[in-house]
Formats: C-alpha cells, structure tokens, sequence
C-alpha cells in the first residue's frame, strides 16, 4: 500500500479562499444586491429600495464590497449631480445563474427539508 502525501496547508489556504469567497457572495445583503443589479444598470436608490431593510451605509459597504470582489461594476457619469450606476460583471451574472439553479432547489424541497427537520426535532425531544 502506498503512501502519498497531502500538504494540509495548502488545501487549508484553498479552502480558506473559497469560504472567504462564499462568506462574500453569501452574506445577509450581497444576494439581495446581486439580484437586484442583474435586471441591468442600477443606481443606488434603486439598490435602496430593492433591497429591503438594508441601511445606506450597508448599501455602501456591501456594494464596495462586491465591486473590490470582481462582482460589481460601478459607473460615475460626469453630471450635476454626478450618476453612478452599478453593473454585473460577467462572473457575477454566472453567479446570478447559479443563485437561481439553488433557489429554484430550495422551492423544490422546502417541503422535504421541513419534514426532516420536525421528525429530527421529535426525535431529539427531551423527555
């Protein structure tokens, strides 16, 4: 039998990535945002409102954010007052895709997660 060896750190710092990454795509606003700037250029106030709940200052920190993750693209048009919009990039809108394909997943088995979890909540009662 042979042995081969596997460098722990190094698929630590890949795993440590790709949470890092997920934590980002994954937070409370990030999804909502992503959503929202799919439907084409948006600008803040519409974020603002698209976004339910979410503070001005979140808006700004989520959407800076994004835009340092390669995810957002933002746009200052020179006028009085000055326009900024917000775009996807490409890897967004693959992201975008791929949000759909786990929403469309969640609808599906709602039902089933729901069913497990009250027969796991009975099963671990306490007496």
């Amino acid at each position: 039998m042979s042995h081969s060896h596997i460098d722990v750190s190094v698929l630590a710092d890949q795993a440590c990535t790709v949470a890092e990454v997920l934590d980002h795509v994954s937070g409370k606003w990030s999804v909502g945002i992503l959503v929202a700037a799919a439907q084409g250029p948006v600008r803040f106030t519409e974020l603002e409102r698209a976004v339910t709940g979410i503070s001005r200052r979140m808006l700004t920190l989520n959407l800076r954010k994004l835009e340092r993750d390669g995810l957002l693209i933002r746009t200052v048009y020179p006028t009085v007052p000055p326009k900024v919009e917000y775009t996807l990039t490409p890897i967004a809108r693959e992201l975008h895709a791929t949000l759909l394909t786990l929403t469309e997943w969640a609808k599906r088995h709602r039902a089933t997660i729901a069913a497990a979890q009250a027969d796991y909540d009975r099963a671990n009662e306490s007496p």
